[in-house]
């Protein structure tokens, strides 16, 4: 991926022309290897050969090209969302922080369809309560380290669909109460009793856990078998690996912000 400052456009113009009159031949060719070391240089790779996005640079270049892949702050734009943030702290199955201060990110393409849950579940009395969204690839490979299993962890090889922004892990709430709904376990349970076949179960959780897959799968969502918490979109190589901190994106949205 090609990554032009305006500068660098200025004097690419500047060069061309000089190069249609027969003049700088040289200089020309050496500014073009340059501007190719620079492209190659800003497209990070993770361990395995997979291009990895970066740089706000990046991230700005595919929104501009193709507006699904435009990332929405889910804050202000998903009425009464709640969120808690487990990786944010040691109490997840890694005991590690693997990332701070987090924010609720999708693609357009994911946050659109999510929104449309959002609003059929107001209309019942019940909002989303999300526990992670977009995450750093980086911490794909944290995650992979501590369980090399992908029914509950997503192989680096591949990525996740949370390092690409169209995943998202959560559960629903009760509007007037504040309190979650019934669900067969807790968040990143790796146990049978997570998946979705799984039956023996109280009829009311076996309810919520299929209103919640309904729900997410009319709206476009694919559910993962072993996780009752956790959807994404199909086909997800349309969608490019992130490898972006969350203070990145903080700077990103506030130069690029996104309104519903």
């Amino acid at each position: 991926m090609w990554i032009l400052k305006p500068s660098h456009t200025a004097c690419f113009n500047s060069f061309s022309a000089q190069l249609a009159a027969g003049r700088h031949f040289w200089q020309f060719a050496m500014l073009m290897f340059a501007l190719q070391w620079v492209a190659v240089a800003g497209q990070g790779q993770n361990p395995y050969g997979l291009s990895l996005t970066t740089t706000p640079e990046q991230l700005q270049l595919q929104a501009d090209s193709q507006p699904a892949l435009r990332l929405v702050a889910l804050e202000g734009y998903i009425p009464n969302l709640r969120t808690q943030w487990v990786y944010a702290g040691k109490h997840n199955f890694t005991g590690r922080v693997l990332y701070q201060r987090p924010a609720a990110y999708l693609r357009a393409a994911a946050a659109t369809r999510l929104l449309r849950v959002a609003d059929s579940l107001s209309k019942m009395g019940l909002g989303i309560w999300v526990f992670d969204a977009y995450r750093p690839y980086a911490v794909t490979l944290k995650m992979w380290e501590v369980v090399p299993d992908d029914r509950y962890a997503a192989n680096p090889a591949t990525g996740s669909g949370h390092n690409r922004g169209i995943a998202v892990d959560l559960t629903l709430y009760n509007l007037q109460t504040g309190q979650p709904l019934a669900m067969p376990t807790g968040f990143d349970s790796f146990s049978d009793t997570a998946h979705h076949d799984f039956d023996q179960l109280p009829s009311e959780v076996i309810k919520n856990r299929a209103l919640l897959k309904n729900l997410m799968e009319s709206a476009g969502f694919v559910a993962l078998p072993t996780e009752w918490w956790h959807y994404s979109l199909p086909q997800p190589k349309n969608y490019p690996l992130m490898d972006l901190s969350f203070k990145q994106l903080r700077h990103h949205w506030r130069r690029h912000h996104v309104r519903r």
